[in-house]
């Protein structure tokens, strides 16, 4: 491809993805395919021959738009938000044009220090102490399994590193400590840091499902006195869900006392800690060992894009630095490596989408969007509370509202069979996508606002097509 095909073709897509940003919200929601389909579609065997961009790009709107569910869409309220902007869209254009891998200071300094300037513009929003260094990772999974190793390698002194586990630990098992309602992702790493899913002990919760402190410590102290060997914890700032906020500075005291290693991971909720009058939810946090948030979910930035910090760069670099020859420079001295600050070797220039929308936007204009979705899903919160036919399940303190139907009537069971067909059929209209969660064993449906092009109208249909879908599927 010459310049002048490149130079055509870019305009062309960039014209369409400019009227897409417009009003993705003309898609229907969800994906409206079969299991098969799109594969079905395509050839089961490579081109031998290479094809027109033309031919390419018809496949893509005939082919791949179908099997696309758009998570741009205004009323996507599944999951967590996760959806981009122009900035971060053209700042994703240029790292991609420019093709850098930012693995060394020296292999693209501009990639290095970028990346240092911009995480420490949101250690400052996020009201974090200086002590606190950032660097980029692709999600928080891995920016919660680094922790992990550090915490690992803490407890035994890198031996584990040195050794394997099998050598490396002297005593009983190590131990991590993390709520009921957990991310998968702290039993995952948990699984390939080599502690094993059994070592992940799970601590009950209050009413408002978030971790509660007394059970924290009486279960560390429970492995002490059996021999187990207490190594980390996990906070959640916003679980997955509900986004309950577990209590950070009772969970820090704990975690000092005994020498835990303490990661917090605020993936969806931290964005609004840029709020000042959200900033509480990560009091405690200055406490921690390290801190994930996620720019990707709900600061408008595509993925991906995982904000992770730690006030142990130290334990971070000597946990996950290997140093062989052909990667050393004369510079290694004086700057930042941040192939040692993660697993990954090779790095995409990440920063530089992150610094388009810093810039963009600034903290105010991130502020608002942020404030507008707290209000909107505050005011759905509301509509159920009223509604004779629903019901909360968890406090609602962000952006995210878990409840259920009960105009379906009869016992537990009958009520989770009512809300799964509800969720089911609003989704299949297309019109919105919600998901759910079970909380106490309870089938809840979520509806999470945060998506850059929703609007209160967006909210206000998903609860008329809540409440219309119901009320046939009571009468039927």
């Amino acid at each position: 491809m010459d310049s002048a095909e490149f130079r055509r073709h870019g305009h062309e897509l960039i014209d369409w993805i400019a009227g897409y940003l417009d009003d993705p919200g003309e898609y229907p929601v969800l994906a409206q395919v079969s299991p098969g389909e799109v594969r079905n579609r395509l050839p089961g065997e490579p081109p031998q021959q290479g094809e027109s961009m033309a031919d390419i790009l018809a496949d893509f709107h005939d082919v791949i738009m179908p099997g696309v569910t758009h998570w741009n869409h205004p009323r996507f309220f599944a999951y967590f938000p996760a959806n981009n902007s122009g900035p971060s869209v053209l700042g994703e254009l240029l790292s991609a044009g420019l093709g850098v891998n930012a693995m060394l200071w020296q292999t693209c300094p501009a990639a290095t220090e970028l990346e240092e300037v911009v995480m420490d513009w949101l250690r400052q929003l996020l009201g974090l102490p200086s002590s606190f260094k950032g660097v980029i990772q692709d999600t928080a999974s891995t920016a919660t399994l680094c922790a992990l190793v550090c915490a690992r390698e803490r407890t035994t002194g890198g031996g584990v590193n040195r050794r394997g586990f099998a050598a490396g630990v002297d005593g009983g098992p190590l131990r991590i400590y993390a709520s009921g309602e957990c991310h998968s992702s702290i039993e995952k790493g948990a699984r390939i840091a080599g502690f094993g899913s059994e070592n992940l002990v799970r601590v009950g919760t209050s009413a408002d499902f978030a971790l509660d402190p007394d059970d924290l410590e009486r279960l560390v102290e429970a492995d002490v006195a059996a021999g187990m060997r207490p190594c980390a914890v996990v906070a959640t700032v916003g679980t997955t869900s509900s986004t309950a906020l577990d209590p950070l500075p009772a969970v820090a005291g704990i975690a000092r006392r005994h020498g835990l290693w303490l990661h917090v991971d605020a993936a969806l909720a931290g964005s609004a800690a840029i709020l000042p009058e959200k900033q509480s939810i990560i009091a405690g946090a200055e406490e921690a060992d390290s801190f994930v948030f996620n720019p990707h979910k709900w600061l408008f930035t595509n993925f991906d894009c995982s904000a992770f910090f730690t006030r142990r760069p130290d334990e971070l670099e000597s946990a996950m630095s290997i140093d062989p020859e052909y990667l050393k420079t004369d510079r290694d001295p004086e700057v930042t490596n941040f192939r040692d600050w993660g697993i990954q070797l090779g790095r995409r220039f990440r920063a530089l989408k992150l610094w388009f929308v810093l810039r963009r936007y600034g903290a105010e204009g991130l502020r608002e969007m942020l404030r507008s979705h707290i209000e909107m899903a505050g005011e759905f919160a509301e509509w159920v509370r009223r509604s004779d036919d629903f019901e909360m399940m968890a406090p609602a303190p962000l952006n995210t509202v878990c409840f259920r139907c009960t105009a379906g009537g009869g016992g537990e069971a009958d009520l989770d069979r009512f809300n799964k067909t509800l969720l089911d059929a609003v989704n299949a209209t297309g019109l919105i996508y919600i998901t759910h969660t079970r909380l106490d064993g309870k089938y809840a449906l979520r509806l999470s606002v945060g998506q850059i092009g929703t609007r209160r109208r967006h909210v206000e249909e998903a609860w008329k097509c809540l409440r219309e879908t119901a009320a046939r599927l009571a009468a039927a």
